[in-house]
């Protein structure tokens, strides 16, 4: 907040806490999840890599748990690699084909009487 020219006292009113709740927060060393995920994120992104940009969370799920030996649940692989950024490819899928035009007239475009 001070980085932003915004003064503390300012900043914590509008945020309904205290100014020194504000300052314990961020003399506060992180914690064990947001190490352990900042960690995973970058197991993902070495695992997503090595696929050459292929594998999704499921794959990658597959591959912490079985050849890494990491617990890790599929939802937290998700979620990790929302917040990065990174997906799978979509390989196999069918483009969208078009729809045929007839040449009814759209029943949305007619004219309306009064």
């Amino acid at each position: 907040m001070a980085q932003e020219g915004l003064p503390v006292r300012i900043a914590a009113s509008v945020l309904g806490v205290t100014e020194s709740g504000y300052f314990a927060w961020r003399s506060r060393p992180p914690s064990a999840r947001s190490v352990r995920h900042t960690w995973l994120t970058d197991v993902i992104t070495a695992v997503h890599a090595a696929s050459n940009g292929t594998y999704g969370y499921r794959r990658i799920h597959e591959e912490l748990t079985s050849r890494h030996g990491i617990a890790v649940s599929r939802g937290t692989v998700q979620l990790l690699m929302r917040r990065a950024g990174i997906r799978g490819s979509l390989r196999g899928q069918a483009a969208p084909h078009p729809v045929p035009t007839t040449g009814a007239p759209d029943p949305n475009e007619r004219a309306i009487r009064p």
